[in-house]
């Protein structure tokens, strides 16, 4: 696996020291894939307060926690989002437990401990850190302290912590990021070891063990506790040794592995499918509805396009949205078809919406009214907030990606421009490149080469509500020729009374807030998006009625036209007689 996978050397030694029980608690967990380019490698080490006779419960609960739970949240989660709930779950119930407790109020005898976890993924260190256990670097020949110590400092021979897991309700966490490369060496330790050993000691001893690391942390320990250390004693020393190459997880290795099929054929039989028809073809992918032979179930087969498939990030891509459809569970998500057979071709299987895209329809349905705009909007923003919640962006939101079914449910589909942050953090370069997205709905911060964030898909979702009353677009073609962050301020939002008269003021201005060019003068939810479209917002109700010679200046002189007629025809008339 060298090469492809990120690999460590580990040591570990923990001990009670000239105390009765040790009250730390350590562990480190390193899983195998796809978890471990998922989640990576977890390092923790937490320390109980000597005042509390059940401290040393908090500290073994904080890391089994951690341990198990982080594992357990969602595959799309960034670290941080990961992490940091597990350890707000972990301090809540801690301090539920001292609350039940006798000693209720005296959180120095309650469920009390510091909590430092190193999280290392691909090619980053994830620091998460509360209270006074302590992470380092080892940089040359000096240690870096990468955390910060959560402690109130009376006077010289008195302090006291000021910040633990346990000891209140909320707890705040400290996160830090640091890249990494091989041959960087982490050390976490409590404060029974930093203090009472030097730094230039604990660099000696690693670098005398260099070749058994759990040696130089018991000879670590051992110096400690000869410097008459009172506390317990616990040390645990990281080393990174390979890095990860190439892709994040399964679905990308499948991409380079396995071969793209050749283009099907109705009455075809392809890896348990039956071929019943060709439902749609374009430069991206050909699809066809077939039959699952197992199960009988009608599907939506889906091969990679043959001008592409030599084209290594569109296949990564391709097989990422297979990916991403098992991880998302919503009425107005397209959900990925049950798959108990292996693979030997790349391509993906959905369930098959019989109905049409929403770009169909609204060449069926030029007209649209608020109400059905309305509610087709909702629809769509409750399958976005399924991306959302996932940390997933899915970038390409337009009216082929969507589609209605016979029963009028509306389903986001086309996975292909998704953005998993958890992914992205495990690979940052998938995404370098093209904007990829459509240009007509992208957001303008992408042609200015931002990372897109929520606000980017809100501003997709204004496009197709405009859309779907105008039949035009808010900008025209102009958003996708910007390039600097000037020209983007400088995009005139065209009112929807220009194409549409019928169009009330106050959902225009719903409309130009949710396409605002800027990110940050959108919509901050999507709640409050769909809320405005209900019911007008009297903040966002326009302060001065704009004329009509503004909104709609075509019509505007076509009447001054028609009146001027008149006027003549009448004067004409007069004159005659």
């Amino acid at each position: 696996m060298m090469g492809k996978d990120l690999t460590i050397s580990i040591g570990q030694c923990s001990e009670a020291g000239r105390k009765e029980i040790n009250q730390d608690f350590h562990g480190a967990l390193i899983p195998v894939q796809p978890t471990l380019s998922l989640k990576g490698i977890a390092v923790v080490l937490a320390d109980g307060i000597s005042s509390s006779k059940v401290s040393q419960v908090a500290a073994e609960s904080t890391v089994k926690s951690f341990m198990t739970d982080y594992y357990c949240t969602s595959d799309t989660w960034s670290v941080k989002t990961s992490a940091v709930r597990v350890i707000r779950a972990v301090n809540s119930w801690l301090f539920a437990e001292t609350k039940r407790n006798i000693d209720a109020y005296d959180m120095d005898r309650g469920y009390v401990c510091t909590l430092s976890a190193l999280v290392l993924k691909s090619h980053m260190a994830h620091l998460f850190h509360v209270g006074d256990s302590r992470i380092y670097r080892l940089e040359g020949e000096s240690l870096e302290q990468l955390t910060e110590d959560h402690r109130t400092v009376v006077s010289s021979v008195q302090s006291y912590l000021a910040r633990a897991i346990g000891m209140a309700q909320s707890v705040d966490v400290d996160y830090r990021a640091v890249p990494i490369k091989v041959g960087d060496v982490f050390i976490l330790a409590t404060d029974g070891v930093y203090e009472h050993i030097s730094p230039k000691d604990i660099i000696q001893t690693i670098r005398q063990h260099s070749d058994d690391l759990d040696r130089a942390a018991k000879s670590i320990v051992k110096a400690a506790f000869d410097n008459d250390s009172p506390d317990n004693l616990t040390v645990q020393i990281v080393r990174i040794e390979t890095l990860p190459e190439g892709d994040a997880h399964h679905a990308y290795e499948q991409s380079k592995t396995l071969p793209a099929p050749p283009l099907l054929d109705a009455g075809q039989v392809f890896e348990g499918y039956k071929v019943l028809r060709s439902l749609h073809a374009n430069h991206r992918s050909h699809i066809y509805l077939a039959e699952d032979m197992e199960s009988g179930e009608n599907v939506a087969l889906k091969i990679p396009s043959v001008s592409l498939r030599d084209d290594a990030d569109y296949l990564r891509r391709f097989m990422m949205e297979d990916w991403v459809a098992r991880r998302i569970n919503s009425a107005h998500v397209m959900k990925a078809a049950p798959q108990s057979r292996a693979r030997n071709y790349i391509y993906t299987v959905t369930e098959y919406i019989e109905g049409q895209t929403l770009a169909q329809w609204m060449v069926d349905h030029p007209k649209c009214d608020l109400e059905t705009m309305r509610g087709i909007i909702e629809q769509i923003t409750k399958g976005l907030r399924a991306f959302h919640r996932k940390e997933m962006l899915h970038q390409d939101l337009r009216p082929e990606n969507i589609m209605i079914d016979g029963a009028g449910t509306v389903k986001i589909i086309d996975f292909g421009s998704t953005r998993v942050a958890g992914v992205f953090e495990a690979n940052p370069d998938i995404e370098k490149g093209d904007v990829l997205g459509t240009l007509q709905y992208a957001a303008p911060e992408y042609f200015v080469g931002e990372v897109g964030q929520r606000r980017s898909d809100y501003f997709s979702l204004g496009v197709i509500a405009y859309q779907m009353l105008t039949g035009k677009l808010p900008y025209g073609t102009h958003v996708s020729k910007i390039r600097t962050p000037a020209q983007q301020k400088k995009l005139k939002y065209i009112s929807t009374q220009v194409y549409s008269p019928q169009v009330p003021d106050w959902i225009d201005e719903v409309l130009k807030k949710a396409t605002h060019p800027e990110p940050h003068k959108r919509y901050e939810s999507l709640s409050e998006f769909t809320a405005d479209l209900r019911t007008p917002n009297k903040n966002a109700m326009p302060k001065v009625r704009v004329p009509i010679a503004q909104r709609n200046p075509v019509v505007f002189w076509q009447w001054i036209a028609t009146f001027l007629a008149i006027l003549v025809l009448i004067l004409a008339t007069k004159l005659a007689s």
